[in-house]
């Protein structure tokens, strides 16, 4: 079943951001572009190269009016414990949501019920709170900060030009498609 047009359900959940805890809610993400970020889990291996590679690319993302929320089924202790004991996961400072009773891995269709853990799920959800775009990868192959932000533009792009399309690497500034008769076997 596709997760393309989902409402995400209500939430409130922990989060570790700006040396704090805070409570996160689905309000919060109402009314702005937002990626939910699942990682299987803190202190281990793959994890902290992508959350280096969005943090890295967070500027962006936040020019752009998109938050970013980096998700696993730890708690919002060990969020900060793994903030202040890695020297990559200490230059975070976009919210990492802790998801200890799994409702969000749930939600979003990526936990593996077995291992108490998230798959790697990349979820864009629109201001409506519905997801636009989504991507689940194998645990032992990381994501690309600068791929996700790409989809996120062309999400927007289209969402603001609702006759258009974007084509394959389409990037701001570059040619997009407005489907009709005259394209059908035209390229």
């Amino acid at each position: 079943m596709s997760l393309i047009n989902k409402e995400v359900a209500d939430f409130s959940v922990q989060a570790y951001v700006d040396d704090d805890f805070q409570t996160v809610t689905k309000e919060d993400i109402m009314g702005k572009w937002s990626v939910f970020f699942f990682y299987p889990a803190d202190f281990t291996f793959v994890c902290p190269t992508e959350l280096e590679d969005l943090q890295n690319k967070y500027a962006d993302f936040k020019a752009a009016g998109c938050e970013i929320y980096s998700v696993s089924c730890d708690t919002h202790f060990v969020h900060k414990a793994w903030h202040d004991n890695s020297e990559i996961i200490g230059k975070i400072t976009f919210p990492m949501i802790a998801d200890p009773t799994q409702a969000l891995a749930r939600d979003f269709d990526v936990l593996i019920e077995a291992e108490g853990i998230a798959e790697r799920g990349s979820f864009i959800v629109n201001p409506e709170g519905k997801i636009v775009v989504y991507e689940v990868n194998a645990g032992n192959v990381g994501r690309n900060a600068d791929e996700l932000f790409r989809r996120l533009q062309a999400s927007q792009f289209v969402a603001e030009h609702g006759d258009q399309v974007c084509p394959a690497r389409w990037a701001p500034g570059a040619a997009t498609l407005k489907p009709g008769v005259e394209l059908v076997g035209a390229l």
